[in-house]
């Protein structure tokens, strides 16, 4: 039986064996929990829904914050083919949607590249479409174009290649403010949990279903003066230091490494999967 018929014929009886997540902070985990704790994240959140149907499941998580989809590309695809994994969660883009010389063709066409080679292997690919960041932070509607016009070409790239998409960018929920970390830029607790159910439901995961799509209760109001401080305390403490970043060519993920280079086990490091909030 050729290696990839043997991973589809696993996915069927046992469930997957062996996830590995490629991407950016969002993967990493970045707004649930912290550096000191340690960061959970959707991929994580994922790879625990896994282990419930199949508690041998093996988890690598590549994913490094500030990298491009280039980079993802360049420094992540190579090592995550060399374990064999039968799923593989892509997600990268956001990094580049912020720059000044964005190319939405460019971008698509990097991760494309990867949907092509994890799919030629026989694995099962998953990746995500991104919310309107001008609905998230105002002062960055400008972004809406680029992320309609990125979002319009994954899910072409997605369809093409066979490979599951979690269309979050289409539910009310995506551009909750309750779903986002105070820096706007990564989720919540509660966005990693919705992004890690959606996903599951794309790749059809038994228990799974489209609760995630659910629109949040409506919050309570706040008043002009409330939210001219939320956006003044947005801009002085997330702002500011990523544009100082930028103009010094740093990046956030700079001297990082992944927090999971290796195929582990996951349900003997963590023990019984937690519920999500």
């Amino acid at each position: 039986m050729a290696d990839n018929e043997h991973t589809d014929h696993a996915h069927i009886a046992h469930g997957y064996v062996r996830y590995v997540a490629l991407g950016d902070s969002q993967s990493e985990g970045v707004g649930d929990g912290d550096d000191v704790t340690g960061l959970r994240g959707l991929a994580d959140r994922l790879a625990e829904q896994l282990a419930v149907l199949n508690p041998g499941l093996q988890y690598a998580n590549l994913a490094v914050r500030g990298k491009l989809a280039g980079q993802v590309r360049a420094e992540q695809l190579a090592p995550a083919l060399a374990m064999r994994p039968d799923l593989v969660t892509v997600i990268a883009g956001v990094n580049d949607l912020m720059r000044p010389k964005f190319d939405a063709a460019e971008v698509a066409a990097e991760l494309e590249a990867m949907f092509v080679a994890l799919t030629a292997a026989g694995v099962r690919v998953a990746t995500v479409t991104f919310p309107d960041v001008g609905k998230i932070a105002p002062l960055a509607r400008p972004l809406r174009s680029r992320v309609l016009d990125l979002n319009a070409r994954v899910r072409v790239a997605a369809a093409r290649h066979g490979v599951a998409l979690a269309d979050c960018a289409v539910h009310p929920f995506a551009t909750d403010p309750r779903i986002w970390n105070q820096d706007r830029l990564h989720a919540s607790p509660l966005g990693h949990a919705r992004i890690a159910a959606s996903l599951a439901h794309a790749i059809e995961l038994p228990g799974s279903d489209d609760s995630w799509t659910v629109p949040l209760p409506p919050p309570p109001l706040s008043s002009r003066v409330q939210v001219l401080g939320t956006e003044l305390r947005w801009v002085s403490g997330f702002l500011g230091p990523w544009l100082l970043r930028r103009l010094r060519g740093r990046s956030s993920g700079d001297g990082r490494v992944a927090k999971r280079p290796e195929l582990l086990p996951l349900l003997t490091e963590l023990g019984p999967a937690p519920e999500a909030p």
